[in-house]
């Protein structure tokens, strides 16, 4: 029995010590709250504590990570989305608990829906097909997102029976769903478009880094062609500091919600490691400096592989930053709804460019990027 209680105060020991500590302060700057992380080295890590303060949507004006042997110091500073501190203190104390739990991997579950993912050649009415062909299935789709970009898409989709509002689940329908689906985004029996359309069995990865790595695989950074030229704002640059063994990677771009989001995941997701980083935004402009090297301690070491480093973060950039006009549509949820919205769309000669679906309450809140084919 001593030693059983011993064993759990060494636990507790144990977990006191790997549990991020969080200090959050309105009173040093005048402009943003400070929230300070204390945490131990792990891969990801830093990325969960941005996806938290993302997921608010927060904007992070300043951030400087730093890591010393086994522990990192990373400080961030944030305001709401109209550029104000943080002063409820719901936000502030959901803050803390949740980047205090993080060490653990704990995410939310999307319960009592099935999952799909979807990539392939975007065109002129896709979506629109697609969310017919969901319709004449009877799927209700719950809420989805889309990306595209250059000339790729990629979309999940969380979906429930119309008639039973229960999960999909039976094998041969799941099979018919994908395979419907897949033909829609192969278009016209284009053999070269690697479409793909399956159930997700990665539910626990967060949405939008998922729609990352669905892009990623697919190979959307390499995929160009006159009319997806590269945003000239975006510049990305790698050096070697071989003093130090590491890489110095450089973003300079427009700032926007989400950005520091949409590097650091990239660099995550290709297996590099941040050491140190300086994040600064001024006006509209960003500017991002990474220290990186791969999780076995070496910096980027071939020509090769540094100009996939910045295809892939110019790539990361881009792909949220979707031109367009953007519009919101909010109507009482019924089944077909957004094929009738995005017929509408394509009918008029509309590219969708990137979608936000979401229904709460009997209530559809639907955002659509659109421009001109």
């Amino acid at each position: 029995m001593a030693m059983k209680g011993y064993l759990d105060e060494y636990e507790k020991l144990v977990i006191r010590m790997n549990t991020p500590r969080v200090v959050i302060d309105n009173g040093v700057c005048s402009s943003a709250t400070i929230v300070k992380v204390d945490s131990p080295r792990g891969h990801g890590i830093l990325l969960e504590a941005v996806q938290i303060l993302t997921d608010l949507n927060l904007s992070i004006k300043k951030a400087y990570i730093s890591s010393d042997g086994r522990w990192n110091m990373d400080v961030f500073h944030v305001t709401d989305i109209n550029g104000n501190k943080l002063n409820d203190q719901s936000v502030l104390s959901y803050i803390e608990q949740s980047i205090e739990t993080v060490y653990y991997g704990e995410d939310i579950e999307v319960n009592g829906l099935t999952a799909l993912e979807l990539t392939g050649t975007d065109r002129i009415g896709l979506l629109s097909e697609m969310f017919a062909v969901l319709s004449d299935l009877n799927c209700d789709v719950v809420d989805a997102k889309l990306w595209t970009h250059n000339g790729r898409v990629a979309s999940i989709i969380y979906l429930k029976d119309c008639t039973s509002g229960s999960p999909i689940l039976d094998p041969h329908r799941i099979s018919n769903i994908e395979g419907r689906l897949k033909n829609v985004l192969n278009g016209d029996n284009n053999v070269n478009s690697a479409a793909k359309a399956c159930v997700s069995m990665d539910v626990m990865t967060h949405v939008e880094r998922r729609l990352h790595q669905l892009m990623f695989e697919d190979r959307d950074y390499e995929k160009r062609s006159k009319r997806h030229e590269r945003d000239p704002m975006v510049v990305v640059t790698v050096q070697n500091w071989a003093e130090r063994s590491y890489s110095v990677v450089n973003v300079h771009c427009r700032d926007r919600t989400k950005l520091l989001f949409d590097v650091v995941c990239t660099l995550t997701d290709m297996e590099y490691a941040v050491f140190h980083a300086t994040i600064n935004t001024s006006s509209d402009q960003a500017h991002l400096e990474f220290y990186i090297r791969h999780k076995d301690g070496s910096p980027i070491s071939s020509e090769a592989e540094r100009q996939r480093v910045i295809q892939c973060l110019e790539a990361a950039v881009e792909r949220r930053a979707s031109a367009g006009v953007r519009l919101e549509l909010r109507h009482p949820d019924k089944q077909g709804l957004l094929a009738e919205v995005t017929r509408t769309f394509r009918e008029n000669g509309l590219n969708v460019t990137r979608t936000e679906i979401s229904t709460s309450c009997g209530m559809a809140t639907n955002i659509f990027c659109v421009t001109d084919a």
